[in-house]
């Protein structure tokens, strides 16, 4: 759940204090290790389930205060927006019928949280990143209001000394500023936790990144953010660059960004983790702490705050967790690698197979350290974040294979081995590796799913608002049957519903983002042609830095070539400068849908330029509006 009792460090004194404390917990955590103090013998296996929050038109939700409100479960809890929830399932034994387990307590938890969501008028939907989301959602206001969360902003923040820049490029490419670390907030992620023994921490440790990359290959469900089609597990990309201190300037140092794969393979210990995590990464919060060595003096087990608040900063995709149960400490790994959704047996079936790789490579491989270089299950981790399923990896026999083949030929029969010496229920093996298998082999991960859908879709019609929104509608009805994802048909136009889409939307939702436009020192017949041959009826002018200058409405054209001959006689050289509506009325993207209708409606215009500080981003027009009306008239037809 996270320290909240944290504090941005701008005090030297106190940064230095801190320091020395985090470097007397490691102290601490290697005294326990070398004298058998931490549990051993056990394992067991956690998860952590987090999810959107979206309203009627499916939207995000600002509602997760109000929703708490009515909680009484202590395992539901906040994250760092308020349209972002987290719950914890409880920690099992590993054997037997735990995986069924893990997914009957999560279909109640998620059950209850709908239940709550209900009560202040929100839904709840499972997916890496929501596709409607937009970056006004973004806004600090949209913050849940902990220390902890705005300690961090203020920390990441002033350690960049300015704006974040995104970028991102896949089948689209993604450009982008902003000012906090909000767009944390578009990721969701399904949190696996597998307790091992200290001893053999570190061969494990190096399974599981070295089986990052085929698990994330087939779990895949993140592919857009903002309407733009990336990566196929888009998050990897943008929670790294969410976080991310370093300067550009600094392109010569190897520096590691605060969110990372890691750099090495570990060789003996987990403390390893965490002096290069303190050695790479300054402190940026402090907490209280007590001294551990004293703890330790009195016969208790000390909690290591300082070490974890500073461990909370540095976001491993598998990171060492430190914990205390039952008076008891132990160490675990924490897989961060898998994003929300599509179905809650998705999610456990993902879980089985990670559980399953860890267990049947480390059972089966004294070291993997001497049959495969650290750089290249990186590399296989990006490329599986890009590519998912069509990436092409390298494995441990010194063969690249696609993933599918892979994970078919590979994979799913060592993770098979590990489940079953570690006593897992037959029924639970074949009941999520089958959701593997077939998933795997019909090539339809969430991912995939996600873009074929918007692929159809746009075949029959419909904006880029409207696709997304079907995704999302089309998502929470198909979460709520509970099949997994590669049996989902595909998402329909009509799915949607126009009516709950205008209510409450923004002119963000409808704007065309894909422009034609002009510069005033251009010809008048450049914008004929364009209007022309693109069908449309208003061209924007803009400065080579994409402000805005001016617009030319389909009507500036039709009068100056009725007036060429008398109003521009003996001009030879008319300049969009000498037609353009200058200074038109724009709007910024976060204006609502009502309210832009009802500006078109009083300023008698046909089209509203959208601008985001100062900067040409979208056109919205009459005929957006016609066609929305002509859907909703359709819409009240069939109802009544």
């Amino acid at each position: 759940m996270g320290e909240h009792n944290v504090e941005q460090t701008v005090d030297p004194v106190a940064t230095r204090r801190f320091t020395r404390q985090v470097i007397q917990d490691v102290r601490a955590l290697e005294y326990m290790l070398a004298n058998d103090m931490l549990e051993t013998g056990v394992s067991r296996i956690g998860a952590e389930q987090e999810l959107f929050l979206v309203d009627a038109s499916g939207q995000p939700a600002n509602l997760v205060l109000e929703l708490l409100e009515h909680n009484k479960d202590e395992r539901l809890v906040t994250e760092l927006t308020r349209f972002n929830l987290e719950f914890n399932v409880d920690p099992a034994d590993l054997g037997g019928t735990c995986l069924s387990a893990m997914e009957t307590q999560i279909n109640e938890l998620l059950g209850d949280t709908r239940g709550l969501a209900d009560k202040v008028g929100a839904r709840v939907i499972m997916t890496g990143i929501l596709p409607t989301i937009h970056l006004s959602d973004l806004a600090l206001e949209n913050m849940t209001p902990m220390p902890r969360y705005y300690a961090l902003n203020d920390a990441i923040m002033g350690l960049r000394q300015g704006p974040a820049a995104y970028a991102i490029r896949g089948t689209d490419e993604l450009f982008f500023q902003h000012d906090n670390i909000m767009v944390e907030g578009c990721n969701t992620s399904f949190q696996t936790h597998f307790q091992v023994d200290p001893e053999s921490f570190a061969h494990a440790y190096n399974v599981a990144q070295l089986v990052a990359a085929p698990v994330l290959a087939a779990a895949a469900n993140s592919p857009t953010l903002f309407g733009k089609r990336l990566w196929k597990e888009t998050r990897i990309a943008l929670f790294q660059q969410a976080v991310d201190t370093r300067s550009s300037n600094l392109y010569l140092r190897e520096m590691s960004p605060r969110v990372h794969f890691g750099t090495c393979w570990v060789n003996e210990s987990v403390t390893e983790l965490y002096k290069e995590d303190i050695a790479r990464f300054r402190v940026i919060m402090t907490s209280d702490f007590d001294d551990p060595f004293e703890l330790l003096r009195q016969g208790e087990i000390p909690k290591l705050k300082a070490l974890g608040v500073h461990n909370g900063t540095v976001y491993r995709w598998n990171r060492a967790i430190y914990g205390v149960s039952k008076g008891k400490p132990h160490i675990r790994i924490e897989n961060r690698i898998l994003p929300s959704g599509p179905s809650v047996v998705d999610e456990v079936a993902n879980a089985a197979f990670w559980f399953g790789l860890v267990l049947g490579l480390t059972r089966e491989y004294d070291d993997i350290r001497p049959l495969m270089e650290f750089d290249e299950a990186q590399s296989n981790f990006v490329a599986a974040a890009r590519l998912g399923l069509a990436s092409q990896l390298k494995w441990i026999d010194g063969g690249r294979y696609p993933a599918p083949d892979l994970i078919l030929n590979t994979l799913l029969p060592v993770s098979k081995r590990g489940l079953e010496a570690a006593g897992i229920a037959a029924e639970d093996i074949s009941r999520y590796l089958g959701v593997i298998h077939d998933r795997v082999r019909s090539r339809m991960n969430g991912a995939q799913w996600q873009l074929e859908s918007l692929a159809s879709m746009k075949r029959h019609g419909g904006t880029r608002a409207e696709r997304l929104d079907a995704i999302v509608e089309a998502t929470i009805s198909r979460q709520l049957g509970g099949a997994p994802g590669h049996e989902w048909p595909l998402a329909d136009l009509n799915e949607g519903t126009s009516l709950k889409r205008l209510r409450g939307t923004r002119v963000e939702h409808y704007m065309s983002t894909d422009l034609f436009t002009v510069h005033q020192d251009e010809a008048v017949e450049f914008v004929a042609v364009l209007m022309d041959w693109r069908d449309i009826r208003h061209v924007v002018v803009e400065d080579r830095n994409h402000h805005l200058v001016g617009l030319v409405p389909h009507k500036r054209i039709l009068r100056y070539l009725s007036e060429r001959d008398s109003t521009f006689a003996g001009q030879t050289d008319v300049t969009v400068a000498d037609i353009m509506i200058r200074n038109p009325v724009s709007v910024e993207p976060s204006m609502s849908t009502m309210d832009a209708i009802a500006l078109m409606r009083e300023r008698k215009v046909g089209a509203l330029p959208v601008t985001r500080e100062g900067q040409l981003v979208g056109i919205i027009t009459e005929a957006d509006f016609t066609r929305i009306a002509g859907k909703l008239l359709d819409e009240r037809m069939q109802d009544s």
